[in-house]
Formats: C-alpha cells, sequence, structure tokens
C-alpha cells in the first residue's frame, strides 16, 4: 500500500462532539499530521470542539470528498454515523476508539502515532464493507434508510411481544412472536445480533444474520441466508407500536400491515486496518477470549491428528 500512503496528502478529522475526550486527541492528530507534512482539513464540528486552524467543510461528506483519508475520533456509534454519511464514497476511513469497547475503531488514540507511523509507511490494507438499505412502505408512504450494522425492527415502549411475518427472496421464512427481530450485516454481527445470540460472522462473508430478539417460541433461532437475498419483514401485530431503527440511529415508526424489504445496498465503505491486526485478532481483544492457548488441528499440543 506504498503507494496509497505516497497520495495520502490531505486528511479529514471528524470527532464526536459529545466526547470532551476527544478534543485532545484531535488536536495530537492535527498536529502529527502537519509534522508529517500533510494537510490538516475537517469538519466544522471537530474544529470548533478542538479549536483548530484548519480547511473547514460544512459536513463529512463534503469533508471526505476532499480528503484522501478520513480519522473519526469516537467509538463505533461515530462510526456507524460516519459510514452512513460518507456510504459510496472511495476515501478509506480509520476510526480512532476513545473509550468504549470499539469493533469498528481499529486504533485506540493511545497508539495514534503508532498508527500514522504506519500509515505515512504504508503498511495499511483497505477492506471494503457493504452497507445494507431498507425500504419501507408505511402509512402510505415510501421510507428509505441504510445503515452498516443492522436493522431492528422491534417494539416501542410497551413491554408486549409484538408479532412479524419474515420472508426471503419471496419465501415465508417463519412468524415471530418476539421483542423484535435484528437484520444484520456481516460487519454487524457482532454488534446488537452478538447480544442477542446471534453468530459471529467474518466482514468477508456475504451474508445476513436474522436474530429474532426474546422469541416467545424457543426453538427460533438465527438464521444466516445470502447478503444477495431479499428479506422482507411485515408487521402483522394490531394496536402496538412497532419501530424500524437503522443501526439504532434512524427510526420509523411502522404499523399493522407495513412491511419493509432489506437487502445489499449498491455502496460501500472503505476501512483502513493496519498491517498485523485482523478481525479475530480484535474478537479476541474485544471479547477476552484466549488466545495463547489455541492451537490447530495437528499440532502436537493440540491432541488431534489427522
Amino acid at each position: 500500500m506504498k503507494k496509497l500512503a505516497d497520495k495520502i496528502k490531505r486528511v479529514g478529522l471528524i470527532a464526536n462532539s459529545e466526547k470532551v475526550n476527544c478534543r485532545p486527541a484531535v488536536q495530537k492528530a492535527a498536529a502529527m499530521i502537519s509534522e508529517a507534512g500533510r494537510i490538516v482539513l475537517s469538519d466544522k464540528v471537530t474544529a470548533d470542539l478542538a479549536g483548530l486552524k484548519a480547511t473547514v467543510s460544512a459536513d463529512a461528506r463534503r469533508l471526505t470528498e476532499q480528503a484522501d483519508l478520513i480519522l473519526v475520533f469516537g467509538g463505533d456509534g461515530t462510526m456507524l454515523r460516519v459510514a452512513r454519511e460518507v456510504a459510496g464514497c472511495d476515501t478509506p476511513i480509520l476510526g480512532i476508539n476513545v473509550g468504549g469497547l470499539g469493533f469498528l475503531t481499529a486504533v485506540s488514540s493511545d497508539q495514534l502515532p503508532k498508527a500514522l507511523a504506519s500509515v505515512w509507511s504504508g503498511h495499511f490494507e483497505v477492506e471494503q464493507r457493504w452497507l445494507i438499505e431498507a425500504r419501507a412502505q408505511t402509512q402510505g408512504k415510501t421510507v428509505q434508510q441504510i445503515a452498516l450494522n443492522d436493522f431492528v425492527v422491534s417494539r416501542g415502549t410497551v413491554p408486549r411481544l409484538i408479532e412479524l411475518e419474515v420472508g426471503v427472496d419471496g419465501a415465508v421464512l417463519t412468524h415471530y412472536r418476539c421483542d423484535g427481530l435484528i437484520v444484520s450485516s456481516p460487519t454487524g454481527s457482532t454488534a446488537y445480533s452478538l447480544a442477542a445470540g446471534g453468530a459471529i460472522v467474518s466482514p468477508n462473508a456475504d451474508v445476513f444474520t436474522l436474530t429474532p430478539i426474546c422469541p416467545h417460541t424457543l426453538s427460533n433461532r438465527s438464521v444466516i441466508v445470502s447478503l444477495n437475498s431479499i428479506v422482507q419483514v411485515r408487521v402483522l401485530s394490531q394496536r402496538m407500536d412497532t419501530i424500524l431503527a437503522a443501526d439504532g440511529q434512524v427510526q420509523t415508526q411502522l404499523v399493522a400491515g407495513d412491511s419493509v424489504m432489506i437487502r445489499r445496498s449498491q455502496r460501500a465503505v472503505r476501512l483502513l486496518r493496519l498491517v498485523g491486526s485482523s478481525f479475530f485478532e480484535t474478537l479476541r481483544q474485544k471479547l477476552h477470549w484466549s488466545g495463547s492457548n489455541v492451537w490447530w488441528a495437528g499440532s502436537p499440543k493440540s491432541g488431534i491428528c489427522g
């Protein structure tokens, strides 16, 4: 990636303005970018937060169109918001974790000097992550949303089960009585879907994960279908508040009879990953799995012989 590294001349900074501890990290990044002979760009909110003297863009999308690399400071929520705002842009994004768990943020703020040194030297890879999109027919209107992690159809404030009919590519899968249904992308498998008992999916697997939330029937389990499929969710519940949420951040009210069609989007985002890191290493670190006692089949210590 050395050729791509040489093209990184303008670096855009985006921060979660609600996290005060983003300020020193942004200021530190701006100083290191300038010292490396690169140009610092920023959206207005971040410039105001950190008191930056930088070229300022009105929003994340305009900033991304002008930059060669975007650094996003915050947590996964900030990364999800930015991913939706810049969907379809080719500029790679590097997430800097400021607190929280952070599966999408590649490095912690205290690793920033080492991370930028790796970027300048070309020791990184760029992964393409597809977004997913939902088209809802609700109360005579068509609503369209995109998400990086997931769409969730769930009950509102009333603590009662809702009823959903779920189909895949025109064939009925099942009826759920549950608190809700999560339809997640591969990227979103480590988010709400994981908490609800869904499978962990490698980001390069082209699949949807359909995970019911607290299903009334214990035989209802998470289902994996192709990312090229069209998932349809129809609301059957009468007189119950039902909500469609994109990445847990953008909500649309649904009523009985409304349907939602979920499919792979034509737009993607490009996430920068430093050489030496991997999805599986992130899993071990974030979920506190053991990494020192993992043996392959046929290893003398594994007890498994080929």
